[in-house]
């Protein structure tokens, strides 16, 4: 009897055990694992230098287009107020306008103008990233296309798709009034798309066009966006194939996204929309930094957790406990320090108030804000592709060390944040494609609080 109970048990052990093992073969079948993804590299555009536009004749050549256009003037007091905006923009005086600016005696802008624009700074950028990476456009299986406020058709994918013969299954998108945040929205998407879509890559064109949305009104909530903005575009190009790891620049680590738009203050604070003479422009209200501000500290509040070292979360969740317990004693919020997590820090350029906004919430140095502060600099606001000129910007500057961690950030209209946190592969080298190698000895810059324009005065009507 005791023999056979023995048997028994034996037998009970080793179902017990191929059951087990049974088990977890299927779990290690059936656990989901992402692949990862590789950003192989990128190319920003640098328009012709025919296209520079200093702060003093963006005014001139408003005053006189809004005569072209209709015969009108512009007032004083708008005058001023572009005078004023421009002094304290944080702008220089190379950044880049689209053509049909130069042409002062002819503000009409046309469908070609601007399909023109936005031609140039895609084909350029494009051409640029196939030329410096050796990748075929036959072998892109992803495309990805974004820019706010044109819209065009066909779409600008399959103006890319036409262009560059792409193959009929591609997987084309066109992200559109999305705002600045559109370019890491963007990322996000790919990176869901390089899931399902094995072995190939994903190319992602981030532009935007200026030529048809020049407002030359009276409204000066719409002239904002005349002062900041100016052209540009890049293309990026990500892979999940494994033989891709040697050549790539950058791994992907964490992506972060949010909008606030169901806020009625987030939602209406960027606004395209007539004023009251009929003419359409888009509203940039005084909620927009409150707006602004909320909704890049959501974003801060999910980065951290995935970021943020063990000390500086035990650091924060103790004063919150503690401002919610002793609040008599007035204790102040902890910012917990993300350069403790991140070697670069990339944010959007959206302006000089916005930028200093964040340097003060994340108690950030001069020299953490650097690249993004020269990049306005040097190329205005370029809506959602100014995050890879500062990110060539740090290149330039020999910066970008093997293990680095960078992190971008873009924000816009909605109101919509997006964080993206890249891992170093490689230490970047010399690139004569990058637009700041011909330059980068002259930076960093020193910038003035207020760099004064001459006083501009209305013409005077003939009676």
């Amino acid at each position: 009897m005791f023999i056979i109970n023995l048997i028994n048990l034996k037998e009970i052990m080793l179902l017990t055990l191929l059951i087990m093992c049974f088990i977890l073969l299927w779990l290690f079948m059936t656990k989901k694992t992402s692949c990862k993804v590789y950003l192989i590299d990128f190319a920003c555009y640098k328009p012709p230098v025919s296209q520079k536009c200093t702060k003093e004749i963006l005014i001139k050549n408003a005053i006189l287009m809004k005569k072209a256009k209709d015969g009108g003037l512009l007032s004083q007091g708008t005058l001023d107020f572009m005078k004023k905006l421009l002094e304290r923009s944080g702008l220089g005086d190379s950044t880049y306008m689209p053509e049909i600016f130069s042409d002062d005696q002819r503000y009409t802008p046309s469908i070609k103008d601007s399909r023109r624009e936005v031609e140039m700074a895609i084909f350029g950028s494009i051409d640029m990233l196939l030329a410096k990476t050796g990748v075929r456009s036959e072998d892109i299986g992803i495309l990805i296309v974004n820019c706010c406020i044109y819209n065009t058709i066909p779409s600008l994918s399959s103006i890319i798709v036409n262009q560059y013969n792409l193959r009929e299954n591609v997987a084309s998108y066109n992200l559109v009034g999305m705002g600045c945040s559109a370019g890491l929205l963007a990322i996000g998407l790919a990176k869901q798309l390089l899931q399902v879509h094995q072995n190939t890559y994903a190319l992602i064109v981030s532009t935007e066009s200026i030529t048809e949305n020049g407002y030359l009104g009276e409204d000066h909530s719409k002239f904002i966006a005349n002062c900041l903005f100016r052209t540009g575009g890049a293309a990026i190009l990500l892979s999940n194939r494994p033989s891709d790891h040697h050549i790539s620049k950058y791994h992907l680590l964490h992506t972060v996204h949010n909008n606030t738009s169901r806020s009625d203050r987030s939602y209406n604070c960027i606004f395209q929309e007539e004023d009251t003479a009929g003419t359409v422009g888009v509203t940039i209200n005084k909620d927009l930094l409150t707006a602004a501000v909320s909704t890049i500290e959501s974003n801060l509040t999910a980065l951290g957790y995935l970021i943020l070292p063990m000390t500086e979360k035990l650091l924060y969740v103790i004063n919150y406990i503690a401002r919610n317990l002793l609040s008599g004693n007035k204790i102040q919020p902890y910012v917990p320090n993300y350069s403790k997590a991140v070697d670069h820090f990339l944010p959007h350029v959206g302006g000089k108030p916005v930028l200093n906004e964040l340097q003060k919430t994340l108690r950030f140095s001069d020299a953490v804000m650097e690249a993004s502060r020269m990049t306005l600099y040097r190329y205005g606001n370029t809506s959602s592709s100014s995050i890879w000129y500062e990110l060539a910007y740090v290149e330039a500057q020999g910066r970008v060390r093997k293990g680095n961690r960078v992190w971008q950030m873009a924000f816009g209209s909605g109101f919509k944040c997006s964080s993206v946190i890249w891992g170093a592969m490689k230490t970047v080298d010399y690139d004569d494609k990058n637009p700041w190698t011909d330059e980068i000895a002259g930076f960093p810059v020193t910038l003035n609080k207020c760099e004064p324009l001459p006083v501009f005065f209305e013409p005077t009507k003939k009676k």
